[in-house]
């Protein structure tokens, strides 16, 4: 760039920056004005107890003692909606969260967006390229929005499907009821809850038993990590913690020799940021001469003094998840650190931990793990059985709300420079309608003016990556099933030809090399139960 084109650079950069910053406030703004107030108790009939006692300290907080506030979420579903009993307080609900960011208010943040929208063209046009997309992507392993576009129109059929197939079961459940009603989006999740009870009846306090926190990780996902990988671990109580129920353990590779360091804080705190992360104290790097040192933070509830620390099968596969990256950070085998572990692309980082998931339900580790820590029994198969049919549930639905909001970055940040600010509503709904998915029952994760992954989160066109990710690690793992599954041979192989290149290859070949063909869709919707919907 010439000195004038760079000056132009500078503003811009600064202009989005600006605009980002007002997005984020304005949001945070709209969200919280936006919770719903409810005059009348009877009209929460469904929540918990505990849930209509936060409801009232919330209406406190805000001044208004003696009645109840469900304050919003981020995403478009509300997970009150899954309890409220009355129809009227749902769609109430749902109508505060939609249209939270676009009332014609100081919140509102459609002028925002088509600013952002058209700087960020702008910038992409200045640089070179088409548009922001074209410009976001040409590092990732998509490296075109054609592709990431493409993958996600070839999952729309058999998505689509299943959401007919979904929404006809849930209608066939409202018309069983005496007040038959077309369903809303707002019953969704009421009535899927209804099935979902019905069908699979999984009730946590059965399961909660077989997954005691320390045998999870020792038996289950260490375990897993030495059948893969010949690794081993061993805890050390002589390395300070910045907190004193960490655990810390030296990892051993295969030959004895020392991998790396490896910190567990799971529990929650007061002062902890929520939802559960990997990162590195240390980097790994041959030119620094330093050897990796992971942590694997969680916010699971700590049990009371003398009590078992019972987990949730959610917080098991998170847990196998967050290893993932920290096998991803303890493998690196690089010279410098801007390349090394997980320094890699939005569509290629999630896919080593998403891929690590897999193990927690084989058959072969999930005996070793989970047991009843009272008997040391393993768990029933009938129960194995309806944790995995529980998980295919509702797919359409999780499947399609996912390809609607990344289908709104892409098409936002697909419009070039000359095409001027877009009118907010009638851009989103042409990219909606444009898919051929049923956004009127399955409305996307988050809408336009709420969507704050890409107009404030660092997903400026990279939504698409979170469904992408899913496809290489049902390719990865379909191939192991058909290579003999949980060996030390298929092990080193993904540790040799993914885990240990960082960012140092191109990942399509990189992939191509290990899978023996290009990715494809069918194992991520079979692993979701869409396959037969397709037919």
């Amino acid at each position: 760039l010439n000195d004038a084109d760079k000056a132009k650079l500078r503003l811009l950069n600064t202009q989005i920056s600006t605009a980002t910053t007002d997005f984020q406030q304005k949001l945070l703004a709209g969200t919280k004005a936006g919770a719903l107030v409810v005059d009348d108790k009877a009209k929460l009939a469904g929540l918990s107890d505990a849930e209509i006692a936060a409801a009232a300290e919330g209406a406190k907080e805000r001044g208004m003692p003696g009645k109840y506030v469900l304050s919003l979420q981020n995403t478009t579903q509300q997970p009150a909606l899954a309890s409220l009993s009355d129809r009227a307080t749902r769609a109430a609900l749902f109508e505060k969260s939609w249209n939270r960011s676009q009332r014609g208010d100081a919140n509102d943040t459609r002028a925002l967006i088509q600013k952002i929208a058209q700087l960020r063209a702008q910038k992409a046009q200045l640089l070179g390229y088409p548009n922001y997309a074209a410009y976001s992507l040409y590092d990732q392993m998509a490296k075109t929005p054609a592709a990431a576009k493409g993958f996600m129109t070839q999952l729309v059929p058999a998505t689509a499907a299943e959401q007919r197939r979904e929404a006809a079961e849930l209608q066939k459940t409202v018309n069983a009821t005496s007040a038959a009603f077309p369903l809303a989006p707002s019953d969704w999740d009421f009535y899927s809850d209804k099935v979902r009870k019905a069908k699979y009846d999984l009730d946590q306090n059965e399961l909660k038993p077989y997954f005691e926190i320390s045998r999870v990780l020792t038996d289950g996902v260490f375990f897993a990590a030495n059948e893969l990988y010949g690794v081993t671990f061993k805890e050390r109580r002589d390395i300070p913690t910045y907190q004193p129920d960490i655990r810390v353990f030296t990892v051993y590779d295969k030959d004895g020799s020392e991998l790396g360091l490896m910190y567990f804080d799971y529990w929650k705190r007061d002062n902890k940021a929520g939802g559960a992360w990997m990162s590195n104290f240390v980097g790994q790097s041959k030119l620094l001469k330093t050897k990796p040192v992971v942590y694997n933070v969680g916010n699971f509830t700590k049990p009371a003094p003398g009590q078992p620390a019972l987990i949730t099968f959610d917080d098991v596969t998170t847990m196998f998840h967050e290893f993932g990256h920290a096998l991803h950070g303890l493998f690196a085998n690089q010279t410098y650190p801007l390349v090394s572990g997980t320094n890699t692309a939005r569509d290629w980082v999630e896919f080593p931990s998403q891929f690590n998931e897999h193990w927690a339900l084989d058959p072969k580790v999930f005996a070793n793990y989970a047991k009843d820590y009272r008997t040391g029994a393993v768990m029933p198969q009938a129960l194995v059985t309806k944790i995995k049919n529980a998980a295919k549930f509702n797919q359409g639905y999780e499947l399609g709300e996912l390809v609607a909001a990344a289908t709104l970055d892409q098409d936002w940040h697909s419009l070039p420079a000359s095409a001027g600010p877009q009118d907010v509503d009638a851009f989103e709904t042409k990219a909606l309608n444009s898919m051929g998915l049923d956004t009127k029952d399955v409305p996307p994760r988050y809408r336009t003016s709420y969507f704050a992954h890409i107009w404030a989160g660092g997903y400026a066109a990279g939504y698409y990556a979170y469904l992408w990710t899913q496809m290489l690690d049902n390719d990865a793992y379909a191939w192991f099933m058909a290579h003999g599954g949980l060996t030390r041979a298929n092990g080193q192989r993904f540790r040799d030809m993914i885990l240990s290149k960082g960012h140092t290859e191109d990942y399509g070949p990189m992939f191509k090399a290990f899978y023996g063909k290009d990715p494809d869709i069918g194992p991520m919707l079979e692993d979701r139960g869409l396959t037969a919907a397709a037919k």
